[in-house]
């Protein structure tokens, strides 16, 4: 018999509450800051939950850099706006969805 989600009920193999919650994601902003020693870093706000860490996690390893998250955004060394935005609309969240500042 195979696993049963938690949240939606149905089988782990057709569980569709990842693509449900990139759907309603309400917004994401992505821009850049200079944090110590006036080192550039990029900041994903508007991710919560279990899909903050595996967007990190994605991001970094697809970036190349590094970075963390915590309280609701990421943290991405270096300016990686425009890469980051065609990474996130790969990895499932709408174009309109993500405003760059």
């Amino acid at each position: 018999m195979p696993e049963i989600c938690s949240k939606c009920g149905l089988p782990k193999d057709i569980c569709a509450c990842q693509t449900i919650g990139k759907e309603t994601v309400a917004q994401l902003k992505v821009y850049t800051t200079k944090k110590r020693f006036n080192k550039l870093v990029t900041i994903i706000e508007g991710l919560q939950g279990p899909e903050l860490k595996n967007a990190t996690k994605e991001l970094k390893h697809k970036l190349a850099c590094g970075g963390s998250h915590k309280e609701g955004y990421i943290v991405l060394q270096g300016n990686h706006k425009e890469k980051t935005v065609e990474y996130l609309i790969q990895l499932g969240y709408p174009q309109d969805a993500i405003k760059v500042r």
